[in-house]
């Protein structure tokens, strides 16, 4: 049974796995960014999520749009250009080499603003150019994950309001995410479910929520929650297929009266979920879900290949 959307199967390989620190392959344990980098010290940079399917990374161009976008956002001079960045992405797979019959590679690609001369928020004591990470690492999605689904918990934690810090940016400031995934932890869930400041279902605490309702797909407005690929890319493959989808505030009501719901995510793709506070919405994935899973996995198929 899954415990997560972001649950996989142990490989070996990940011990021996090199780690790219601002253009340097390093051996895992090797791998190291100061005390007085501005991720570690203030959660102050940006990062996404990417996917390896036969040697090539996904939906990269709209991953891409995002990182650099976020960076603008917040003022960080990511000091690579777009191109620089795909080489050293690339790079970092042939040093470890993954190459064309390789997938089930997840990579977390990591940006900071670089090193503190002190432990001080103000951006104008940063002394180095920005800090760029980048992690592969051999994870396969368990089945069970992608067959059965997961359960879900409404937390208390809200998706805040964009005046207070916005959720559409992939910042590495989480702590929001993860006491509302500590809360449904403890709750005996796999996630949170997040509301939104009015009380409207949000999304997840690193996934996002749809819902089935009598033949229609439903997700929130997107006004809480970060702006998703994958969540971009199902809303395109209902709409390119002749699947009613409606982007649009529904409550907690709406949810337990589904037919089927699901999360999406770069990990996991499309991920069934069997109950939400306890109430069985599915066994295992409903007919919408196993549509979905494969117009995605034809997706991927077609992004990589082109």
């Amino acid at each position: 049974m899954a415990k997560g959307t972001h649950d996989y199967e142990a490989n070996p390989r990940n011990d021996a796995v090199l780690i790219d620190v601002n253009g340097t392959l390093f051996p895992r344990a090797q791998a190291s960014v100061s005390v007085f980098d501005s991720g570690f010290m203030l959660g102050d940079g940006v990062w996404e999520g990417l996917r390896v399917h036969k040697g090539r990374i996904a939906f990269l161009n709209a991953h891409l749009d995002r990182l650099f976008e976020g960076a603008k956002a917040i003022a960080m001079d990511i000091g690579l250009s777009r191109d620089a960045l795909v080489h050293r992405l690339y790079a970092c797979l042939q040093g470890n080499g993954i190459g064309a019959d390789s997938s089930g590679v997840h990579i977390r690609l990591m940006v900071t603003r670089g090193i503190r001369s002190t432990p001080y928020q103000d951006p104008r004591v940063v002394i180095s150019p920005a800090t760029i990470v980048i992690i592969p690492e051999y994870k396969a999605v368990l089945p069970s994950t992608v067959e059965q689904g997961i359960t879900l918990f409404t937390v208390h934690v809200r998706r805040g309001d964009p005046a207070v810090q916005d959720p559409k940016l992939n910042s590495h400031s989480k702590l929001n995410c993860i006491t509302a995934c500590i809360q449904a932890t403890q709750a005996g869930a796999d996630e949170g479910l997040m509301l939104d400041p009015h009380g409207f279902v949000a999304t997840c605490n690193s996934t996002h929520f749809f819902i089935v309702r009598k033949g229609e797909v439903w997700t929130s407005t997107g006004d809480y929650c970060l702006g998703g690929i994958t969540r971009a890319n199902v809303i395109k493959l209902c709409q390119d297929h002749d699947i009613p989808i409606r982007e649009k505030n529904f409550s907690l009501t709406d949810v337990y009266g589904a037919d089927e719901a699901f999360v999406t995510g770069t990990f996991a793709g499309v991920v069934p979920v069997r109950t939400v506070d306890g109430r069985i919405l599915t066994e295992g994935r409903g007919p919408m879900v196993a549509r979905l899973q494969g117009l995605y996995q034809q997706l991927i198929a077609a992004d990589v290949a082109a």
